[in-house]
């Protein structure tokens, strides 16, 4: 077996409030192999950004409970010291941010902001970091790239504003990317552009992707793996054709049954009823089990463990397998 490029044991990240303890990742296990696109679905507030934001090193651990271990190539970041980690982080790993207009200083030219991350780690001149800059706004297809390397923030569509933080996330040819929710706020066709993008990028500069986000139909064509979070636990992991084809979890079918679809009618759509719950007061037993329409007495109860159904398919459910295999092509296939 290859060695992951990322293995995480473990992980819970906790933050003390004033009103209780905030339970934002709580024991999530997974791993990335090198070149293989992972996508990280949920609602907001299941734990995904967090989980990733502890593995770039930027949750404050003064304000945090960090437990459990991040193995990226053969070290445990949560063991590094800072100015470690921050040299890894940039150079090995690059983060796309979902909301690129906060993340670009204002005040600063694009290609120059583009150039300090270059020679934040790298032994280059300020001429070359600058030459880089343009050469990578050319290659995540930014027109008149020289030009635009001159312009400001404001001065970029949204579209283009993502694209110069893919450049960014780039700049230094990292083995990791992680790309948290990097469509947020887009048009569809511009989503579709960027996520191409994405793709394509991947195999150039032969890196692994996390791909963060709320929504199973954007990650359906783009992903090998999928793993979908709720309430700070992965609820279903596995290969992308089981997860979509072959789902064995109630939390993943109501996802499922909530994407619209061009075969189907609107009205036909299956929104999943209630609301996440509060990380402070998760609910006992399974997570889910308040707007689960399957739940019966271990839910409420006792926790599920994250178990394998075949292969690398896992899910964490009190259904037996014949159940949900029953309860999938009886019911929820006849939705859809």
């Amino acid at each position: 077996m290859p060695t992951p490029l990322l293995e995480v044991k473990d992980l819970s990240v906790h933050f003390p409030t004033a009103d209780g303890l905030v339970r934002a990742v709580d024991g999530v296990s997974f791993s990335v192999m090198p070149g293989e696109t992972l996508g990280v679905v949920g609602e907001s507030g299941s734990g995904k950004s967090v989980s990733f934001l502890t593995v770039m090193g930027l949750i404050d651990r003064k304000n945090a409970k960090v437990e459990g271990e991040i193995i990226f190539q053969g070290q445990d970041l949560l063991k590094l010291p800072k100015d470690e980690l921050r040299a890894i982080r940039g150079d090995k790993i690059g983060m796309i941010f979902q909301d690129p207009m906060s993340s670009l200083h204002p005040f600063y030219k694009v290609g120059d902001q583009i150039a300090e991350a270059v020679l934040a780690h790298s032994d280059v001149s300020k001429k070359e970091a600058r030459e880089l800059a343009v050469e990578l706004l050319r290659r995540v297809n930014i027109p008149k790239p020289a030009d635009r390397a001159r312009q400001y923030p404001h001065e970029f569509s949204g579209g283009m504003r993502q694209r110069a933080m893919i450049a960014m996330a780039l700049s230094l040819n990292p083995d990791l990317v992680i790309a948290d929710e990097p469509t947020t706020a887009l048009d569809v066709t511009v989503q579709a552009q960027i996520l191409d993008l994405i793709d394509r990028l991947k195999q150039e500069f032969n890196a692994a992707v996390i791909l963060i986000t709320h929504d199973l139909g954007v990650v359906a064509e783009h992903c090998d793996q999928i793993q979908v979070m709720y309430a700070g636990k992965i609820m279903e992991s596995g290969a992308a054709e089981a997860i979509y084809y072959e789902p064995v979890n109630p939390y993943t079918w109501g996802l499922l049954q909530s994407i619209p679809r061009l075969d189907a009618d609107l009205e036909r759509l299956h929104p999943i009823r209630g609301a996440p719950p509060s990380m402070i007061k998760v609910p006992p037993g399974c997570a889910f089990h308040p707007r689960c329409p399957y739940a019966f007495d271990p839910c409420s109860t006792d926790i599920p463990p994250l178990l394998p159904v075949d292969g690398h398919h896992a899910t964490a459910c009190h259904l037996s397998l014949a159940d949900k295999v029953r309860i999938r092509d009886e019911e929820v296939l006849a939705q859809a």
